[in-house]
C-alpha cells in the first residue's frame, strides 16, 4: 500500500475511540437485557463488531499491527428468527464462488459442448468457446449449477466460498418481481438456516471439528476427493448425453 493510501494516525485514534464507545454501548445494552432475542443486544453486537473490524483495518495498513479481536462469522450473528410460524412459501439463496484455474481445460469443455449443439447442422458455432467469458456462458447454460459444483475441476474451475441461505414467507414471490436483483431484499430475521463453506474456517475450525461456522475440513475434503473420482472416470462419451436440451 502507498503512503498516500494509508490512513492517518487521527484516523486510526478516531476508530479506537469508536470501539471504546461501541464497548460502552454494548455493555449498558447487556445490562438491561429485557430477555434472550434482545434487540438492543443485538444491534449493539453488530456494532461493536463492526467498530473492532475496522480499528483492526485501519491500525494493519497504517502500522502493519493486528488486534486479538476475533469477529464472528455472519451464521454467528444473525438475528432472531422472526418469520411466520407456518411459512407457506420457501426462498433458497445460493452463491457458489469459482476461480478459473485452467482456462484451457474450461475452454475445451466448452467447445465440445458448442461442437455437439452445432454437429446436425453446418458450422462449429459461433466461436464463443473460444474465450473464456463465452467458455463459462457455454457451460453454465448447459449444465445446471448443482453439476457443475460437483464437477468443476473437471471444467477448470477451482472452488472458492459458498453459502446457502433458506428463508421463510407467508407469500410466494410474484413471477419477474427479484429477478433483477436477487439478493437484495433477503431479510435476515426469515433465514431458517444458514449453511456456509470457506477456506476461512481451516484455521478456526483445526481443533474444532464440526463447529457452528461450517463442516469439518476433513470431511469436506473427503466429500470433494470423492466427487473428483467420479468425474475422472468419466470419459469423452459420458458428457454426451449431458449435452441434450435439459
Amino acid at each position: 500500500m502507498s503512503d498516500a493510501a494509508q490512513p492517518t494516525a487521527a484516523e486510526v485514534r478516531a476508530a479506537a475511540e469508536a470501539v471504546k464507545t461501541a464497548l460502552d454501548r454494548h455493555l449498558a445494552a447487556v445490562e438491561r437485557r429485557t430477555g434472550e432475542d434482545d434487540q438492543a443486544v443485538y444491534e449493539a453486537f453488530n456494532q461493536l463488531a463492526a467498530a473492532a473490524e475496522a480499528y483492526d483495518e485501519l491500525l494493519y495498513d497504517r502500522y502493519d499491527e493486528v488486534t486479538p479481536f476475533e469477529i464472528p462469522g455472519a451464521e454467528d450473528t444473525l438475528p432472531p428468527y422472526a418469520g411466520p410460524e407456518e411459512p407457506h412459501a420457501v426462498s433458497v439463496l445460493i452463491r457458489r464462488d469459482y476461480t478459473v484455474a485452467e482456462p484451457q481445460r474450461l475452454r475445451a469443455q466448452a467447445q465440445r459442448v458448442e461442437t455437439a449443439e452445432y454437429e446436425d447442422v453446418s458450422g462449429a458455432g459461433d466461436g464463443a468457446a473460444e474465450t473464456v467469458p463465452g467458455a463459462l456462458g457455454i457451460l453454465f447454460g448447459e449444465f445446471e449449477p448443482d453439476e457443475i459444483a460437483s464437477r468443476h475441476k473437471e471444467f477448470g474451475l477451482e472452488e472458492g466460498d459458498s453459502t446457502l441461505w433458506v428463508t421463510a414467507s407467508d407469500e410466494a414471490s410474484e413471477p419477474g418481481e427479484w429477478l433483477e436483483a436477487p439478493f437484495e431484499h433477503a431479510d435476515p430475521q426469515q433465514v431458517v438456516c444458514r449453511f456456509d463453506v470457506s477456506a476461512m474456517f481451516d484455521e478456526d475450525d483445526a481443533d474444532e471439528p464440526g463447529g457452528l461456522d461450517g463442516p469439518d475440513e476433513e470431511d469436506d475434503l473427503e466429500f470433494v476427493e470423492e466427487d473428483d473420482e467420479a468425474a475422472d472416470e468419466a470419459d469423452d462419451e459420458d458428457l454426451e448425453p449431458l449435452n441434450s436440451e435439459k
